[in-house]
């Protein structure tokens, strides 16, 4: 179905919008929480790809609600594939995991045909999304669960991510199974053999320390992996992830949007040449 993209909602079907098309609910899997929508932009080849999970403490969250991030995005020439995936009390962990990784699998699979690039496949998240994010970007048996070689994930953007915190307390600590199961930490996971990464956070966020990000960054740095890492001053958890719909006279306020597509346009770059190389050797 045809329909104008409204401000309230996403309507079922196609969509259309200033600067970019929407196919929203696509299954990727089986069950409603396993729908995603794809954001791009018109008649576009080749873009990078970014898978978008949202956050919500692993227990809330719709895709429609950051439909606002995904659009900037796009309008920025980017294919942005936004999940739902299955939360707590439904699923514990690793169940979002798992989602995550088909998603993965799903953009993988499709991103030629929403004009994308497979070989520049992003993952990003906001918050707990950070988290999932994380999770596929560095503990590689997810992806490679779902039939997906880690190497395709080209690079890890974060923002306002929880990577490094135990102990857990609350309703966390029967969703992950326990207070201090360190195999629930991205930051358990790295290896020289990390996608490069972008680590975003705000400096006055006070509901996921921004020290997780800084602590993620420096053991990926000790790592020898490419990672830059960004604080934003006067920004707290929500307002990081609504910079990226600034519009562009307000960006150099907070330039999270500039900084990532930043970072995917040097990452796809680095990830690309590999692939020109092979392809002007003759057979």
């Amino acid at each position: 179905m045809h329909a104008t993209y409204a401000a309230s909602s996403v309507p079922t079907g196609m969509a259309f919008s200033r600067g970019y098309e929407v196919d929203a609910s696509v299954p990727y899997g089986e069950g409603s929480r396993r729908t995603l929508d794809v954001y791009r932009p018109g008649s576009v080849e080749n873009a990078p790809v970014s898978v978008f999970f949202y956050g919500g403490s692993w227990q809330a969250g719709r895709k429609e609600r950051y439909r606002f991030a995904a659009a900037a995005l796009a309008r920025c020439g980017f294919v942005v594939m936004v999940p739902d995936y299955r939360v707590f009390p439904e699923v514990r962990f690793p169940g979002f995991i798992e989602d995550g990784a088909l998603a993965v699998r799903f953009a993988r699979d499709n991103a030629r045909r929403y004009g994308g690039d497979p070989g520049r496949l992003f993952v990003m998240g906001h918050s707990a999304g950070a988290h999932i994010a994380a999770m596929l970007a560095l503990d590689v048996r997810w992806v490679s669960e779902a039939g997906v070689p880690p190497a395709t994930i080209a690079g890890l953007i974060g923002l306002a991510g929880p990577y490094d915190f135990l102990p857990l307390h609350g309703t966390l600590r029967t969703i992950f199974g326990g207070a201090d199961r360190r195999e629930t930490q991205p930051i358990s996971y790295v290896s020289p053999a990390a996608p490069p990464a972008f680590l975003a956070t705000g400096a006055m966020d006070r509901v996921v320390a921004p020290a997780n990000s800084a602590r993620l960054a420096a053991r990926l740095a000790e790592a020898g992996c490419a990672v830059r890492f960004k604080s934003y001053r006067g920004l707290g958890h929500m307002l990081i992830a609504a910079a990226l719909a600034l519009p562009a006279l307000l960006r150099p306020l907070a330039p999270v949007l500039d900084d990532v597509a930043g970072f995917v346009a040097a990452t796809g770059a680095r990830a690309a040449a590999p692939r020109r190389a092979a392809e002007a050797v003759p057979s």
